[in-house]
């Protein structure tokens, strides 16, 4: 037996891991996780307020192979890291926001089917998104179901 393994410590969960409700909060969680990383804080599982079924890095591993895919292009990863700081999806309303609306939810559209079949996400994550007993949940703030572009064919000033 070797010295590490004389000081490991268990981890013993008590409780049961509570999925994400939706992609979005999943992404959002994810960018809040590796901003604390960044500037200095140690993620250790199992000591959130909510036990959640991954870490950041087992959703960077999910971006680094649908990448290498080619089911994400560097296009959505950009959009999904400056959104993700940003703390809010673009809005589709905005002109200058449209392209990136329609990356981001090529991304979120392509991730939860993955996160589903990981145990990330909630099976059938899509109907929370409709319900409208939700909507004070920050996943919803600025939600716009699925739309054409509203600007297409329109003139830029």
């Amino acid at each position: 037996m070797t010295s590490r393994q004389k000081h490991r410590v268990p981890v013993v969960r008590d409780s049961k891991t509570v999925p994400f409700d939706t992609v979005e909060e999943a992404w959002f969680w994810f960018i809040a996780a590796q901003q604390a990383r960044n500037d200095g804080a140690r993620i250790t599982a199992g000591q959130g307020l909510l036990e959640r079924p991954c870490e950041p890095l087992d959703i960077l591993k999910i971006l680094d192979r649908l990448y290498r895919l080619r089911t994400l292009t560097m296009d959505h990863l950009l959009v999904l890291r400056f959104y993700g700081r940003r703390n809010m999806a673009p809005d589709p309303r905005r002109i200058k926001e449209a392209r990136a609306s329609k990356l981001w939810r090529q991304a979120m559209d392509r991730l939860e089917p993955v996160f589903e079949s990981k145990g990330i996400l909630r099976k059938n994550s899509w109907l929370i998104r409709f319900d409208p007993a939700r909507k004070n949940t920050r996943a919803h703030v600025g939600f716009i179901p699925h739309q054409e572009n509203n600007w297409e064919g329109v003139a830029a000033e």
